[in-house]
């Protein structure tokens, strides 16, 4: 086997030091087997693992590019590598791999520290740590005004993980206890094709996409609020059946004037993070649907209100100018999001795996399961432990993180909506 060494350059950035640096190495043919970079605060850390030609003279070529770092102010150290650690390393290739998320209003040495070590706890191995969130200034009246003001979104890390996971469940369930104890916002994905091409987000109402239950604003008006409001919140909990439930309230509802609806739904209080999710995942394709056990009306005011592509959920009956208290079938619970999930997918021609699906109560556990990546969204406790995937310290548009997106790269998404609204 033909020589191999790992070269590590450090020090400032600037322009044109990787030109430099295989410059020098192109000179005496020199192969390169790897390569890596990353920079932190203007502070470069260039990794690239080489193999010697034969009739090289090492010397030549390390003397050549010591030089070349000495000009350009940087350090450069060169380690042997030896056969059996390198053929050890390319079998390391096949090894699984995750993504791990960490979300939270602000990230410390401590969320950091937990997380790596259940990280070591499993046996995996941190290959990569990039952060996510945009840079905030410590001057808030001197930020640019592109930059979100501090404390108005979260802090986002990425860690990229590296070996098998036998058990994925206990893996999740160690996360969502950290999680909870930190107040901050894990999840953990299989990197696959599939979590770069997700197409379809699926998402429930009510204390979803808005921060109300629908069916108790229409309970306080018909002056029944605290009787619905005790049924939903079993049902929500999974302690009740929902069809069941359904039919119970939205009985007591009978009477109610229908011109009540319109005022309601003008005050509907759509979910931080809503509007921007929406938009973003608009404008890179997504095809948005809502699967709501809520009412058909106010999921197409929030279908004009947002941009939705595709409504499902119960129509509410009137007869004279008041509701009837009937409930028309199939009712979607459930077991009818799932199906409704599955039949979405296949005539807009994706996957599963490319669905994206986001609710809060137990009848959406159905619809999580099945979809690529199930968010359980300030959820019942009985929903964040059966889910794959939670978010409670970040608003919706925190799921931006979880497909990979940095705020920069969105930010220049907002700036190209715009200056294409303005050219219409």
């Amino acid at each position: 086997m033909q020589e191999v060494v790992l070269i590590e350059v450090t020090g400032r950035d600037r322009p044109g030091i990787t030109m430099t640096l295989t410059q020098a190495l192109a000179r005496d043919q020199v192969r390169i087997l790897d390569i890596g970079q990353s920079v932190i605060h203007n502070t470069l850390a260039l990794g690239i693992l080489v193999e010697l030609p034969t009739d090289s003279g090492g010397c030549q070529v390390f003397r050549e590019l010591l030089f070349a770092a000495h000009r350009l102010g940087l350090d450069a150290r060169f380690t042997p590598i030896e056969s059996d650690a390198y053929e050890d390393w390319v079998r390391e290739q096949g090894q699984p791999r995750h993504i791990l998320t960490l979300l939270g209003a602000v990230i410390n040495a401590e969320h950091i520290a937990q997380v790596a070590a259940v990280v070591s706890r499993h046996g995996l191995n941190i290959d990569q740590i990039t952060r996510l969130s945009g840079r905030i200034s410590q001057r808030p009246e001197a930020a640019h005004h592109s930059q979100a003001a501090p404390g108005t979104r979260p802090a986002c890390v990425e860690l990229w993980l590296r070996g098998p996971v036998p058990d994925i469940s206990a893996l999740h369930a160690s996360f969502l206890q950290l999680g909870s104890q930190l107040d901050v916002d894990i999840a953990i994905q299989e990197d696959d094709i599939f979590r770069r091409n997700r197409r379809l987000v699926c998402f429930d109402m009510d204390s979803t996409l808005i921060q109300t239950e629908v069916i108790d604003e229409l309970a306080t008006a018909a002056g029944v609020g605290q009787q619905v409001a005790a049924i939903t919140e079993r049902a929500m909990r999974g302690e009740l059946d929902f069809g069941a439930s359904f039919r119970e309230r939205v009985a007591l509802l009978k009477g109610l004037e229908e011109s009540v609806l319109a005022g309601i739904a003008a005050r509907l209080p759509i979910t931080p993070g809503a509007e921007r999710l929406i938009q973003s995942l608009k404008a890179l394709g997504y095809r948005i649907a809502i699967l709501s056990g809520g009412f058909t009306y106010f999921a197409e005011h929030l279908k004009q209100r947002l941009g939705i592509d595709i409504v499902h959920a119960n129509p509410l009956d009137s007869k004279d100018g008041r509701l009837t208290g009937e409930v028309t079938a199939p009712i979607v619970d459930g077991a009818r999001k799932a199906q409704l999930l599955r039949e979405i997918a296949t005539q807009e021609g994706i996957r599963l795996e490319q669905v994206i699906a986001v609710g809060d109560g137990a009848n959406d556990l159905p619809m999580l399961a099945i979809a690529g990546l199930g968010i359980a969204f300030h959820a019942k406790p009985l929903v964040k432990e059966q889910a794959r995937h939670s978010l409670a310290a970040v608003g919706l548009d925190g799921i931006l993180y979880l497909l990979g997106m940095r705020d920069r790269d969105l930010e220049h998404l907002s700036v190209k909506q715009q200056l294409s609204a303005e050219t219409l």
